[in-house]
């Protein structure tokens, strides 16, 4: 049987859509993964302790006194059944107005019963646990009392402790109390946990596109400077050549757009492609290119991951390098992109990162690999990226 506070800051409404599906596997008052009519039956079936209650109003009343007996048994059935779902809702008139007649009944019982009518307040406990927590102490320590107390202390019920329900209820109505406790704070980390994992992948989610738009961006808005820059030049010299770099830079600008809608969904590069813009953003930049032709050598599940590794040393080779010449090495498991430039990432000291250097490492990381990014002798910059074997092998 399940016990479950009502949370006002941890409920299901708040838990994401990722963690929605499991909302319906959950039963209202009971922590049994079954849902719809079943939890019902299941209900029904923790009643059967009550064949106890009615054997004391067969063996304690008679005529029209155990008619009454029954009766307020059977009510008392029903009305916990109806109670079950309104444990975590927040309709509390309802719940109290329910829970007040369950009190209500189970005194009404007790001249029937006598001793045995404390089964009841096994019921009456658990759905107090459930809805309260902590805060049930009061009726649980009453309850545990009652049971100890009352049937000794009132002559005409001395027959009943003979069957000693009494006295296993006055260990039975805490045990119960504590082990409902118990589930209910084990659901509640559990609902901790869902939501906690969600927060986490979307704040993972959120790194994502940072990152990728970043990426993006960044290559994008270089090669659109680069080429603005070198149409400006054109702009005396060359109008026809001019007019063509523009043309590339609405193009690049809206492809960079287009980019940035699809980061959000997830967006992929591609080793080739990379190629083969970084290829045109060397020569509009004026430098000496030596790229691979194909992307063969390199295994299928690695071209993702290196076409980032090459869109990233490209851009920074064009923005901070002050390079004449770059190249680009690979094979099915590396990437190394060198240039004779300054021998400094995006300015700064050597062995430094800056933001998409950053990012890299990230990616290279989820993918169990290593960024080994420095200066080279005499002069110029390396960024090699190595994994351990061609993945899947």
């Amino acid at each position: 049987m399940r016990a479950v506070t009502p949370s006002r800051e941890l409920t299901w409404e708040n838990v994401s859509p990722e963690a929605e599906p499991a909302r319906g596997k959950w039963v209202s008052g009971i922590g049994l993964p079954i849902n719809g009519w079943p939890r019902y039956l299941l209900s029904g079936a923790l009643l059967v302790y009550s064949v106890y209650v009615a054997k004391a109003v067969y063996d304690y009343s008679s005529g029209a006194k155990a008619v009454a007996g029954y009766t307020v048994l059977g009510v008392f059935a029903v009305c916990y059944l109806i109670t079950l779902p309104l444990i975590e809702r927040a309709d509390n008139v309802q719940f109290w107005a329910l829970f007040g007649v369950l009190i209500g009944l189970f005194i009404a019982e007790l001249p029937f019963a006598q001793a045995e009518a404390f089964e009841l307040g096994v019921y009456i406990t658990l759905i107090a646990v459930a809805r309260f927590g902590a805060r049930s102490w009061p009726i649980v320590v009453a309850l545990t009392l009652g049971a100890i107390f009352l049937p000794a202390a009132y002559p005409p019920w001395h027959d009943s402790l003979a069957t000693g329900f009494d006295n296993a209820l006055a260990v039975g109505i805490p045990i119960i109390a504590l082990t409902t406790f118990g589930i209910q704070r084990w659901h509640q980390g559990s609902r901790a946990l869902v939501k906690a994992r969600s927060e986490l992948a979307r704040l993972d989610e959120r790194a994502r596109i940072a990152r990728d738009i970043h990426d993006l961006l960044g290559h994008s808005l270089t090669t659109i400077t680069v080429k603005a820059q070198l149409a400006y030049r054109l702009g005396e010299t060359d109008i026809a050549r001019a007019r063509q770099e523009m043309a590339e830079v609405e193009a690049i600008a809206r492809s960079s757009l287009a980019d940035v809608r699809a980061a959000v969904s997830n967006y992929n590069v591609t080793l080739a492609g990379e190629l083969a813009s970084g290829r045109e953003l060397l020569r509009a930049a004026g430098i000496n290119a030596d790229l691979p032709g194909a992307v063969d050598v390199v295994d299928p599940a690695n071209q993702e991951l290196f076409g980032w590794v090459v869109r990233e040393g490209l851009t920074n080779i064009v923005r901070h390098a002050h390079a004449t010449s770059c190249a680009i090495r690979l094979s099915a498991s590396s990437v190394e992109v060198v240039d004779d430039g300054v021998g400094s990432n995006g300015g700064a000291l050597p062995g430094t990162a800056g933001n998409g250097l950053a990012g890299l490492r990230d990616r290279v990381a989820a993918a169990g690999g290593v960024v080994d990014a420095g200066p080279r002798e005499p002069k110029g910059w390396r960024l090699r990226v190595s994994l351990a074997s061609p993945a899947g092998a």
